[in-house]
């Protein structure tokens, strides 16, 4: 085959010194091994023919279902003469998550080919719920391919990889963020120095290495990632891992030559982190050439496709546990009453409504329930605890005799606290949250949402401090929220991802998962070296500051405070039966 068939979709003014083939023009190698050597050494990477030739040998080699789509299926759905049924301007499917198609020096044209391919594949694989990897992927093997249909059987071999133990393209949300969970591990455990920057620098680092992926499908320039599918198709999933980190690598690299690195506690908005990355990863050919990459990639020592794995099912069964299998789209939140008649002494029905978008999705269409209020029901803990026990979840609101209005979502209910006995005993799930709207709005939730790093997972234990640490600072005595001495897993199986559920661990020394604790003198509300909330047993004092739960200042103008009214609202399913 002419070698210009395998070039029909390149715009070959983009390709620079690539669009000179030289070296050899023929692999006659099959051994797995000695292809895993030549794919790294770069072996069939400066013959544009040959890299086709050799893609197409390596993936007509993966393993796959029974029934797996071919060319022939395509041409039969979509027809030979593809130029003339145009699909740019049909939108990708929802499952890549609003990914672009990379242009990897693809003529325009091309676009549109890579949107008729994917269009295809979203009939012909209905069981892909969430793949924002999809159009990178295409976009890449189209570049290598003769035609339309023989860039879907590529692609659809990919998916269709059976294999045990390898996959080459996650395909649910389920994979997708236990990936980047993963991502996190990894990171934290291989790359210590460059994953410290970003947790000095990112407020979010959780938000900042979900984009790992788009680092190196859809970031990195043509170059480099054409290195990366030589050996990515031969050694498969791994090999991403190794990129990012890599990349992760030399951004640190090149921030400590800048001298750019943040000082400590200076954080800024994880989105301008993430652009940060991005930015430098597109532009990484002026400083990285694509064999120093694989070069830094590979010289990652003890890291093996096991671990991986092992790493990617703890964080699929966490995330199952926690009921996050599929990806939910937010929906604007309409409070499933009329605001004209909505009845709240402390908030008012719009900032219900900004409160309403902050709570997890499976409870947003429920209906704000009314269940304890001080003007009606008077300030009295034992009625506070009547009125909300056996409703989970509650949210706290409060409005100070200075007009301050803060509050919290509670994740679980009140009735829990009778487990502690007379000690005042922490529960509650790291869904929790607390906010304030008055003097100016913001959520603080869980800290290690935003910092993973600072958990160090081992076996569920209970937290249970005696009350007198919880009192305002004032009643501490002089060791303050001191907590229960972290005990190693005795196994490294038990040592979970640190971006598990608050059950799977603990914070290390002076962090924990203090989320909410109540007895019959007070309740409380985010516990270490202080109490986001502390409300007395007459519901008239209270006492805010900042707490390691959730990493946050006072929640109002004064830390001591009185209150003027305090509410709790449950959440009232309007779709079963009244209760």
């Amino acid at each position: 085959m002419a070698e210009e068939d395998y070039g029909c979709f390149v715009d070959w003014t983009q390709m620079g010194d690539m669009a000179k083939s030289s070296g050899t023009s023929k692999l006659d190698v099959k051994d797995h091994v000695e292809l895993k050597k030549l794919a790294r050494q770069g072996y069939w990477s400066k013959n544009h023919k040959l890299r086709a030739q050799v893609y197409q040998q390596l993936i007509k080699a993966i393993p796959c279902r029974t029934v797996t789509p071919d060319a022939e299926v395509y041409r039969d759905l979509m027809g030979d003469d593809t130029g003339k049924k145009a699909l740019s301007s049909t939108p990708l499917p929802d499952f890549v998550d609003g990914s672009a198609v990379p242009h990897y020096c693809l003529m325009a044209d091309a676009v549109t080919a890579v949107h008729r391919v994917i269009f295809c594949l979203e009939g012909q694989f209905p069981d892909i719920s969430h793949c924002p990897a999809l159009p990178a992927m295409t976009a890449l093997l189209l570049h290598f391919s003769a035609n339309e249909a023989q860039c879907f059987e590529h692609v659809s071999r990919l998916l269709a990889c059976n294999e045990p133990g390898q996959r080459f393209v996650d395909q649910t949300f389920l994979a997708y963020e236990s990936s980047f969970m993963t991502f996190g591990n990894l990171a934290n455990k291989y790359c210590p120095a460059a994953h410290k920057l970003i947790v000095a620098t990112a407020q979010d680092v959780v938000a900042v290495y979900s984009d790992w992926q788009r680092w190196v499908l859809g970031d990195l320039p043509f170059s480099h990632v054409a290195r990366v599918l030589d050996v990515f198709l031969v050694e498969g999933y791994k090999v991403l891992y190794r990129v990012a980190l890599a990349l992760l690598k030399f951004y640190r690299k090149q921030k400590a030559g800048d001298g750019t690195q943040q000082s400590e506690g200076q954080k800024q908005d994880s989105v301008g982190v993430k652009a940060e990355i991005q930015a430098f990863v597109k532009a990484i050919g002026s400083y990285i050439t694509p064999d120093k990459l694989l070069e830094k990639a590979f010289s990652i020592r003890l890291f093996s496709r096991k671990e991986i794995t092992l790493l990617q099912l703890t964080n699929e069964k966490s995330l199952q546990q926690k009921g996050i299998t599929v990806k939910q789209k937010r929906r604007t939140v309409q409070l499933a009453l009329n605001p004209d008649t909505f009845s709240s002494e402390v908030v008012s029905a719009k900032e219900m409504k900004d409160i309403w978008s902050w709570i997890p999705e499976r409870f947003a269409l429920c209906e704000p329930q009314l269940l304890f209020t001080t003007s009606t029901h008077g300030c009295s803990l034992n009625r506070f605890y009547a009125h909300v026990e056996g409703y989970e979840p509650t949210l706290l609101l409060i409005r100070t005799c200075e007009s301050d209005v803060c509050g919290a979502f509670l994740s679980t209910d009140w009735e829990e606290r009778k487990r502690g006995g007379n000690k005042l005993s922490f529960f509650g799930t790291g869904e929790c949250f607390i906010f304030r709207l008055k003097p100016d709005m913001e959520r603080y939730e869980w800290v290690v949402i935003r910092h993973p790093e600072l958990a160090s997972t081992i076996k569920a234990q209970s937290s249970e401090v005696p009350a007198e640490d919880e009192a305002p600072p004032d009643k501490q005595n002089s060791d303050g929220n001191r907590l229960p001495m972290e005990r190693p897993a005795a196994d490294p199986s038990d040592r979970l991802s640190p971006f598990l559920s608050a059950r799977h661990f603990h914070l290390n020394s002076r962090n924990t998962s203090m989320f909410m604790a109540g007895n019959f003198d007070s309740i409380i509300v985010g516990g270490g070296e202080g109490n986001a909330l502390y409300i007395d047993s007459e519901l008239n004092h209270g006492h805010t500051a900042r707490c390691t739960t959730f990493d946050n200042p006072p929640l109002c103008s004064t830390e001591s405070f009185q209150v003027a009214l305090l509410e709790v609202w449950g959440f009232k399913d309007t779709m079963a039966s009244d209760r």
